[in-house]
């Protein structure tokens, strides 16, 4: 599902490049690290090295989100503490291309303008936005930092809240919108035991929800967070589904064409394979109310 862009201003709201991932040591998101220690900075005369990086402020890096920078993407509406997801993820990958923290720096990018196949003011975006063909048109794509998953959301005292297998939700009434990854979620990875609820959209589903007609929606996880801090006052994500087949993926944003697209790939590409990634969702997403179901 792509990214809904919510219009509340709440504290809320999770082609891959065939580049060679290097290790990297697992960084604090919120210190300082010495300038040139990431992996990709220090690779000599490679184009990547940090002195050779084409970039908007030369000796800066500068990262682009949206404002509000959402929970818990973010924190306190503040992307440069290091604190939320995306940030620790920006701050990893400057790491990696050598940026100590006080040489990066923050650019409000509108969601709309960092898409947009217009001149871009900052080196690189992270806003949750998904990566697809059509977006790819008007704009290059790291790979991905982030797998989209499916996310259960209920009422706190539903008969399913507090459950933490799939197999508890079998005897749910579950429900999702009309031809979405959402609805393939419940027929192939829940099984339930009666017919999920089909909806023409999401927020029809809410109120389904909040007038007791299901016990539960499945939604991607972004979309699960905006709806238990916006739209249901009592509202639980009792857990994220097991990964299944080919995600969605969140990636970072550059200008068509950018020389450093294939650097942040190969940052992101480190941060994956050691294993920093899943470090940092288990500790700002799975922890921040959205933890895995078994």
């Amino acid at each position: 599902m792509p990214r809904p862009r919510p219009a509340l201003a709440v504290a809320v709201v999770l082609a891959v490049a065939a580049l060679a991932a290097c290790g990297s040591s697992t960084p604090d998101p919120g210190a300082a690290a010495p300038a040139g220690t990431g992996t990709a900075g220090t690779a000599g005369s490679d184009a990547c090295a940090k002195g050779s990086l084409t970039l908007v402020k030369p000796g800066t890096l500068t990262v682009g989100t949206d404002k509000p920078a959402y929970e818990p993407w973010f924190s306190g509406d503040d992307p440069s503490n290091g604190k939320g997801y995306e940030s620790a993820v920006a701050y990893a990958i400057a790491d990696e291309l050598g940026f100590a923290k006080g040489e990066v720096t923050w650019a409000v990018v509108p969601f709309n303008t960092a898409i947009s196949p217009a001149p871009k003011d900052f080196d690189l975006d992270l806003n949750q936005i998904s990566i697809s063909d059509d977006r790819r048109k008007a704009v290059d794509f790291s790979s991905g930092y982030y797998d989209v998953r499916q996310a259960v959301v209920s009422y706190k005292g539903s008969p399913i809240d507090g459950k933490t297998t799939v197999a508890d939700l079998k005897g749910a009434n579950l429900g999702a919108q009309v031809g979405t990854t959402s609805y393939k979620a419940i027929t192939d990875q829940v099984q339930p035991s009666n017919d999920p609820k089909v909806f023409d959209t999401n927020d029809i589903a809410v109120q389904a929800l909040k007038n007791k007609q299901i016990d539960g929606i499945v939604v991607d996880v972004p979309t699960a967070f905006y709806m238990t801090a916006a739209q249901l006052d009592d509202g639980v994500i009792v857990g994220q589904l097991p990964a299944a087949g080919t995600p969605e993926q969140f990636g970072a944003v550059l200008d068509k064409g950018s020389a450093l697209t294939p650097c942040v790939t190969k940052a992101v590409d480190a941060l994956r394979a050691d294993g920093t990634l899943e470090k940092l969702q288990q500790q700002y997403l799975a922890n921040a109310g959205a933890p895995e179901l078994k």
